[in-house]
């Protein structure tokens, strides 16, 4: 069962896996095709899901992990170090 702080890692994960950058859309689409079992078994997670891995990439940014960005739904989101 996932909880809301494993999205950080996921964020991580997705956005490394696709070459250190991603739009919010393929950051989605990895977690779910990379973590589907995973969020539907996890209760309410499962239905806040897409809005928790937005607050995630947040706290990165806070944190230093992800670069920061501007806003909008087109926005790349990058590893800080690429």
């Amino acid at each position: 069962m996932a909880v809301k702080w494993d999205l950080k890692l996921w964020v991580v994960e997705a956005v490394r896996d696709q070459g250190g950058e991603s739009d919010v859309l393929g950051v989605a689409k990895w977690i779910w095709e990379n973590h589907e079992h995973d969020l539907r078994a996890s209760g309410d997670l499962f239905y806040t899901w897409q809005y928790d891995m937005r607050w995630a990439a947040q706290a990165l940014r806070q944190e230093g992990k992800l670069a920061p960005t501007t806003r909008g739904a087109a926005s790349r989101w990058r590893l800080a170090n690429s």
